[in-house]
């Protein structure tokens, strides 16, 4: 398994999982927060995977050219920030025009009908 992520399992779950996942999880969540494209969050994503494997490298001795340490980094933290990014789109949605929508799920939103409106 080491082989295959160019550390040990340790410093994945560190690095990659805590200490990047955080900065992942608020690059989604700014994301959604300011409106932008779901999908600036995969390239940031890939750049996320990028430090990662640098500070993976420069802090851990880990492989710094690893693919596919690199792929599954970036993997995880694109999960993590487009997690981030729908669950606080959705939140924003229902908040910011509780007229025209109501929350479905935990990602989710769904319009409401006229009907519903003049209750």
């Amino acid at each position: 398994m080491e082989t295959l992520l160019g550390t040990s399992i340790e410093v994945f779950v560190g690095m990659t999982g805590v200490v990047m996942g955080f900065a992942a999880y608020m690059t989604g969540q700014a994301l959604a927060n300011t409106w932008k494209p779901f999908w600036h969050a995969a390239i940031y994503s890939v750049l996320l995977g990028v430090g990662d494997r640098f500070l993976t490298f420069a802090l851990f001795e880990g492989e710094l050219l690893s693919p596919t340490g690199f792929l599954i980094d970036s993997a995880l933290l694109m999960f993590i920030a487009l997690f981030a990014y729908r669950l606080n789109k959705a939140r924003k949605m229902v908040s910011q025009y509780p007229w025209l929508y109501r929350r479905v799920g935990l990602f989710g939103w769904a319009s409401i009908s006229a009907a519903d409106r003049t209750e």
